[in-house]
């Protein structure tokens, strides 16, 4: 099966359910040599008039070097006979095994942003900005998801294509 592109203002999607409850693979660094980890936080927006995405990474994420190492990442959202995977993928480290291999996930490319092939759809991102979230500026409540004080790094990339299993 193939890919064809689309424009971000024509996704159809819920991105809550799409994010929150379906959840994506953050792909970064080369095609030969990349990392993916599962996420469920993030949003789509419009910001600088151009379509965007937020991502949120912890730093001790294996993810994280490759993102920070990239001028582009991907998101890769899928079927639900992926949960599986992708579960395996929010709980296994790929500093410490292959989970594409584990996961029967192969690696494709836009250009040289890796994504995942047996996705349904591909956000390709220009990451635009990042910066640490400050427990300074947090209410108690959102502290709470802070025990180990490991606060996410946000990235907000500029989608630049988006991809649709045909």
């Amino acid at each position: 099966m193939m890919f064809h592109e689309i424009a971000p203002k024509t996704l159809t999607e819920n991105v809550f359910s799409l994010i929150g409850d379906r959840w994506m693979l953050i792909t970064a660094g080369t095609p030969d040599h990349c990392n993916t980890m599962t996420a469920s936080w993030g949003g789509l927006g419009v910001l600088w008039r151009k379509p965007m995405v937020t991502i949120y990474v912890r730093p001790q994420r294996y993810t994280f070097g490759f993102i920070e190492q990239s001028d582009e990442f991907t998101l890769s959202f899928f079927g639900p006979q992926w949960k599986k995977a992708l579960s395996y993928c929010g709980a296994v480290s790929g500093r410490d095994e292959d989970k594409f291999a584990a996961c029967g996930f192969h690696v494709a490319a836009a250009g040289q942003a890796p994504y995942i092939q047996e996705a349904d759809l591909v956000l390709v991102c220009k990451k635009r900005y990042w910066n640490d979230l400050d427990p300074a500026h947090m209410d108690a409540e959102a502290l709470q998801e802070y025990k180990a004080k490991d606060y996410h790094r946000m990235y907000l990339g500029e989608i630049t294509q988006v991809l649709v299993r045909d």
